[in-house]
């Protein structure tokens, strides 16, 4: 995690949550996901038997978990056991689903840092339907790991309608995303990591401290076909390089755009802007028709543009922009 000191990014220790900690000040359950070939499952099953009510507290899936919980219960994610000399860690390979009438929810990894390895990690490597779709407020998604490798259905949706569904007040903190894009594998703008379903709405979003590497988008914004999403705070993250597999780390341009959106202190390390081959839009960010702020950020070009024709980021003057630095210079919009 990064913070900005005299317009220079400085390391800060966090400290990770653990489930006690996770679990003060709430009234519901705590479920878990552990698979049944882990070592220690046979231990940990016996250590966490069925509530009073026949709920059972230990699924081997995560979805299973995620089905038996309501409004304000936590969800935990074991990570799989992986072998000696793994390149890539054991996957829960499902399209998991928060659903509507489980609002508050925490579904929430045990892990041991923000690494790819560090984290439980949701693959599914094939099919068009995002890894997790959201469809109920209030809920937290922390210390997973998502790889789209394989799908064409992005990372998280944020599925909101404002009348069956809703995904407003959403927290997305301490996330790895890799390799994630939506239906065209070229374009930011057909999906990526964390997507606003088309309705657009899912207001009060807050994106903290998540790692992105090699997805085709990072954040975007599908539509605004219901409403436009207000007041979305994205922090502290740390967007896709390699230059030659991104298209546009942050497309907020579907639709009409977002209201009042904040971008602060993240880094965007693709050198000289995303270049992905045949790609769409080729830029670190899209805010066409947002307003709101992108203030404390870096990026790793130098000489490139920034403002309403931007080569590198299109921001409109509707977003103020301030301390933000390319490497030979302060950023000024032109």
């Amino acid at each position: 995690m990064s913070s900005f000191k005299n317009g220079i990014a400085v390391e800060t220790k966090k400290v990770l949550e653990t489930p006690e900690m996770l679990n003060r000040n709430r009234t519901g359950r705590t479920f878990w996901a552990i698979s049944s070939s882990d070592a220690n499952y046979s231990r940990f099953r016996a250590e966490h038997p069925a509530y009073e009510d026949m709920v059972d507290a230990v699924y081997t899936t995560i979805q299973a978990a995620l089905d038996a919980a309501s409004d304000n219960d936590l969800v935990f994610v074991v990570p799989k056991d992986m072998a000696a000399g793994a390149t890539d860690p054991e996957s829960w390979a499902e399209n998991l689903t928060i659903d509507a009438g489980q609002s508050g929810l925490v579904l929430c990894g045990l892990s041991n840092n923000r690494t790819q390895g560090g984290l439980p990690q949701i693959k599914k490597g094939s099919g068009s339907t995002a890894l997790l779709t959201v469809r109920a407020p209030g809920c937290e998604i922390r210390n997973l790991g998502f790889n789209g490798s394989g799908s064409t259905g992005g990372g998280i949706l944020l599925d909101d309608d404002a009348s069956t569904k809703s995904a407003f007040g959403t927290i997305i903190e301490d996330c790895h995303f890799k390799n994630c894009k939506g239906s065209t594998a070229t374009d930011a703008s057909t999906g990526g990591a964390i997507q606003w379903a088309a309705t657009g709405g899912a207001w009060q979003v807050l994106v903290k401290g998540c790692r992105f590497y090699k997805n085709v988008g990072d954040v975007v914004l599908l539509g605004t076909s219901s409403s436009v999403p207000q007041d979305v705070v994205i922090e502290d993250c740390v967007f896709s390089g390699l230059a030659a597999q991104v298209d546009c780390n942050l497309y907020l341009a579907g639709g009409s755009g977002m209201a009042e959106v904040v971008v602060r202190r993240c880094v965007f390390p693709a050198v000289d802007i995303p270049q992905l081959s045949s790609g769409a839009n080729l830029r670190y960010i899209d805010m066409t028709g947002c307003t709101g702020s992108l203030t404390e950020c870096q990026f790793a070009c130098t000489g490139k543009t920034f403002g309403a024709a931007g080569d590198a980021a299109l921001i409109p003057t509707t977003v103020r922009m301030g301390r933000c630095y390319q490497e030979n210079a302060i950023i000024t919009r032109t």
